[in-house]
């Protein structure tokens, strides 16, 4: 009885310790303040326009400064704290806030790198990854800081797309 008391006491330090590494390294990817996203690219004529088709493709969304020029944006339109990144990933399109998460400031807007296809701040000099699915850091103060970019929600809507939080 004994040692299957000690068994049992092994095996539920074990799994705190595991579950500790696991919630100690936790990426926040929601650093930014929390702004109303709502891009509506729903039906096959807008999404071949302004989605995105390929791996790697991407497009960024700034209603402020009216990027893409030729999108319509109405009142219904929002596009986050610093604008909206939308990127083919290697089968969904996925989309998340542009501004940088370690700086959060809607004026430090992440570019990318079309080598690598990794977003980079041009202040920090932080890399995230916005192929992966989780815009988390590649390198930079956002590893020791553990923030990732903040992701929005794509979901189907009649042949296209509509990117929402």
């Amino acid at each position: 009885m004994r040692k299957t008391a000690i068994g049992w006491a092994i095996a539920a330090v074990l799994l705190a310790l595991g579950w500790c590494t696991t919630a100690c390294e936790t990426i926040d990817n929601k650093a930014l303040p929390s702004y109303v996203v709502r891009i509506d690219l729903g039906g096959y004529a807008m999404w071949n326009i302004y989605g995105v088709h390929g791996m790697g493709e991407y497009r960024i969304f700034n209603r402020d400064k009216n990027i893409p020029k030729n999108f319509k944006y109405t009142v219904n339109t929002f596009t986050g704290y610093g604008g909206v990144l939308l990127m083919m990933g290697a089968e969904v399109p996925m989309a998340y806030d542009l501004a940088c998460p370690v700086e959060a400031s809607p004026n430090i807007i992440l570019s990318i790198d079309n080598e690598n296809l990794d977003a980079v701040c041009p202040k920090c000099g932080s890399h995230f990854n916005p192929l992966t699915g989780d815009g988390g850091p590649v390198s930079g103060v956002a590893i020791n800081n553990k923030v990732g970019m903040t992701r929005y929600h794509v979901i189907p809507s009649s042949g296209g797309y509509v990117i929402a939080n």
